[in-house]
């Protein structure tokens, strides 16, 4: 929005020609998104403290989590708008593929929002059944999916997958692709809800994949840059870099009130949305092999899950003391902080051996 009113301007005044700059917008973008989270979280705050919004705790969950019963909670609802404000401020609004990561963000924030809001009414942990939830998702990821193919590229969307330290490998899913779109999306999105179980943990873990594809959605927008680095080039996602810009500004706001002892939790209309749009982005930058890296600790955290799971009902026995990951190392006597600022290094870790991959191909 005010990428149209200020870049004109640079025929009068020159120094407004830097609005044309992906870069320069992306870190304005990065900025309002996190000055909008510090100037309306604590009004936010006493809203849910009011309305009491506090988060109900899981009764077979660490005895230490049960302190934070009570605490204010969708606070997700504050990083939506501070996301979707800063993007559509800095934007090219003509641009489709960030319209459809802002679109996928919202639907997965009505889904999460849903869940929440059923968790507060009935005042238990658990929100929507299994299917409730999952199948608006899955809609939601096959409309994502069809978006990309047809409506942002008109149709030409590559349904190629290339495989990160390979060259020369690749695989046509063909029909496939929609399915495996989809496939991708609620896995993401899932996965950072499972990560979502200690006060800044999945909101800094996603700041930092967020960043790692703003970087991502840069090179492989310009024609340039992708074709030196041998990856797909993908006009006009660049753009794309702006959106994952406002996502690190509004976690590194939201990690202002969240960061241990957390003042609010964002819930899943936070956890969901956000774990959807940076898959969605994945797709649209052609890197969705990449996002398995990228989201290692995500990975990791619903791995753990499925073990847990699978060996419970084959064998009887538990491979972790308690599942997600981060609660295994909590009952293994690590304090919540140091589990936090670890798994954090953890995803730092494989921001950066996820972007060293545009080299080794």
């Amino acid at each position: 929005m005010l990428y149209y009113w200020l870049y004109p301007m640079a025929r009068q005044f020159p120094v407004f020609n830097v609005f044309r700059y992906i870069t320069f917008r992306t870190a304005l973008g990065a900025l309002t998104a996190l000055l909008l989270l510090l100037a309306m979280g604590p009004a936010m705050i006493r809203l849910l403290r009011k309305r009491q919004i506090g988060q109900a705790i899981r009764e077979e969950g660490p005895s230490s989590h049960r302190a934070k019963a009570g605490t204010p909670t969708m606070g997700g609802l504050l990083i939506l708008f501070s996301i979707a404000a800063a993007t559509l401020l800095w934007m090219d609004l003509s641009n489709r593929f960030v319209w459809i990561a802002l679109g996928t963000l919202l639907a997965f924030g009505v889904v999460g929002f849903a869940d929440d809001y059923t968790k507060v009414a009935r005042k238990r942990s658990l929100g929507l059944t299994g299917r409730a939830k999952l199948l608006p998702q899955f809609l939601v990821a096959v409309a994502v999916a069809w978006a990309i193919g047809q409506w942002a590229s008109h149709g030409a969307f590559s349904t190629v997958l290339t495989f990160p330290f390979l060259k020369k490998a690749l695989l046509d899913l063909g029909l496939l692709y929609v399915p495996f779109v989809a496939v991708v999306v609620v896995g993401s999105s899932n996965a950072v809800n499972l990560t979502d179980g200690l006060d800044g943990l999945a909101i800094g873990a996603v700041g930092i994949a967020a960043g790692t594809y703003a970087v991502l959605a840069y090179v492989t927008g310009n024609a340039v840059t992708a074709r030196y680095l041998q990856i797909p080039f993908v006009p006009q996602s660049g753009e794309l870099a702006v959106f994952c810009g406002s996502i690190v500004g509004a976690s590194l706001g939201f990690l202002w009130f969240n960061c241990h002892p957390a003042d609010v939790f964002m819930g899943d209309v936070g956890s969901l949305p956000l774990g959807g749009a940076i898959a969605a982005v994945a797709v649209m930058t052609k890197q969705e092999i990449l996002l398995a890296i990228v989201g290692g600790l995500f990975v990791l955290e619903a791995l753990s899950v499925i073990i847990q799971v699978v060996s419970f009902k084959t064998t009887g026995k538990r491979v972790f003391r308690m599942a997600p990951l981060h609660h295994h190392f909590e009952l293994g006597g690590w304090a919540e902080s140091r589990v936090i600022i670890r798994f954090w290094i953890l995803a730092l870790f494989f921001g950066v051996a996820a972007l060293s991959t545009l080299k080794l191909r």
